[in-house]
């Protein structure tokens, strides 16, 4: 089938009235075509057109590429926007993978909100995508390649030319007289990608000349699956969710069946995390988590995230820094106090009757620590002491957070614990003065 304006056409018929249509444009003969053939078609569109370049830097052309592109743009009248990423490689790392990372999180950072970032990924390239993903081992959700379309950034990833050839596109380039540019490193067989375009796929095509569109509607079936299986995940999650935020109950999780809990993890981690972990951690997460003691406190970790347990619960955490201050931090109020870690932000509002009673305060300064044991408090109401490991099993604090939760001093005495408890004798009595403690745990970043 020929590729041709009109049917590019076909596939935008929804594009942002307010906003543009983005081509990322690395120069080649794939994305030029596209966005000749948007700029064919921009007196129908609802939308502005532009050209966004990617500068890896990998190759000593790359300026020059940059240039050609630019010129191009300027001849069809297009914006242009070029974006610079570090896509150097470390020793064992994919160049392919760390080069495409780069880019597209440099892309999604940029891409303006509500606008559409258009890629020239077409049926090869899908087909490709798939089989590399089955020499992965991918399960349903990677099978289903590329999607057509997909949330990025602020705005919308499309791929419009998924059912297009590379015959049909190299075909409507000559037809044109486009100039294009030839990135040498697509001929490099070493890469994985390349490898399977240049020696296997041809091969394969001799035997079954539909190769490409055979794999592409695999693709498009094993995505309907993970559709399908996602709702499912969305249901089961919904029917353990755990009393505390964000947890789930460890006993619900064990009445579904072994694969509907596999399934379960798996969407959760990539609601949470942005990504899924191995089968191998799924498989740890099963047996040295959901199968362990409530008391045993296990923990899994991946990247840079872990899964722990507590009780009847599990909770998927970014994993903190170890070590906090040893000693006490100045707080002068009535200023906010950022706390190490980027364990968020404490701050004061005054309250009469209620928190920490602020004549107590010596010269509107409070000293701020972090558990070491020991510590002792009895909270309004209360007619003893008890110690805070006491305290933090009442209320249900998991163990991995206590060590992070600030304690509020006065004359080297605790007076409170942020976000729980007013420690006597330094309530706020009615009608006097006090300071309400707020612990807001956005992360702070540096």
């Amino acid at each position: 089938m020929s590729f041709s304006p009109a049917r590019l056409q076909q596939q935008l018929l929804d594009c942002p009235e307010t906003g543009c249509c983005w081509v990322a444009y690395s120069g080649g003969v794939d994305s030029h075509v596209l966005l000749h053939a948007l700029v064919t078609i921009r007196a129908s569109l609802n939308c502005r057109i532009g050209a966004v370049h990617v500068h890896h830097g990998l190759h000593e052309d790359a300026d020059q590429w940059e240039t050609h592109c630019r010129e191009i743009c300027k001849n069809l009248a297009v914006a242009f926007v070029s974006l610079q990423v570090d896509a150097r490689h470390a020793t064992g790392e994919s160049p392919e993978a760390v080069a495409r990372a780069a880019r597209y999180s440099a892309l999604q950072e940029w891409l303006p909100p509500g606008d559409w970032l258009l890629t020239a990924q077409h049926q090869d390239d899908q087909a490709e995508t798939l089989l590399l993903q089955l020499l992965r081992g991918s399960g349903v959700r990677g099978l289903a390649a590329m999607p057509a379309l997909a949330d990025f950034g602020a705005g919308q990833l499309r791929r419009p030319l998924l059912d297009c050839s590379r015959q049909a596109l190299l075909a409507y380039a000559l037809e044109n007289d486009l100039e294009w540019i030839d990135d040498p490193s697509n001929q490099d067989t070493g890469l994985d990608r390349n490898f399977l375009r240049h020696r296997i796929v041809p091969e394969l095509r001799q035997r079954w000349p539909g190769l490409s569109g055979t794999l592409a509607r695999s693709a498009r079936h094993c995505a309907e699956a993970a559709r399908a299986l996602a709702q499912l995940a969305e249901q089961d999650l919904a029917s353990v969710a755990g009393e505390a935020a964000g947890g789930l109950r460890v006993s619900g999780l064990q009445r579904l069946s072994l694969a509907r809990r596999r399934n379960a993890l798996r969407h959760w981690c990539m609601q949470q995390c942005g990504s899924t972990p191995s089968t191998a951690v799924v498989e740890r997460m099963l047996t040295d988590v959901l199968a362990s003691r409530a008391d045993a406190g296990p923990c899994v970790r991946w990247g840079d995230h872990e899964l722990r347990r507590y009780r009847d619960q599990v909770f998927l955490l970014r994993q903190q820094p170890e070590d906090l201050p040893a000693g006490f931090l100045a707080w002068q109020l009535p200023r906010p106090l950022a706390l190490p870690g980027g364990d968020g932000t404490l701050s004061v509002t005054r309250e009469p009757g209620v928190g920490v009673r602020a004549a107590a305060v010596p010269a509107n300064v409070l000293r701020v620590g972090f558990r070491r044991g020991g510590e002792r408090c009895r909270p309004a109401g209360r007619r003893h002491h008890h110690e805070l490991k006491k305290l933090f099993q009442e209320h249900g604090v998991p163990p991995w957070e206590r060590s992070r939760i600030p304690l509020i001093y006065i004359d080297n005495e605790l007076a409170a614990v942020a976000g729980l408890w007013v420690c006597e004798p330094f309530g706020a009595g009615p009608g006097e003065p006090g300071l309400v403690i707020h612990w807001d745990r956005t992360p702070v970043r540096a």
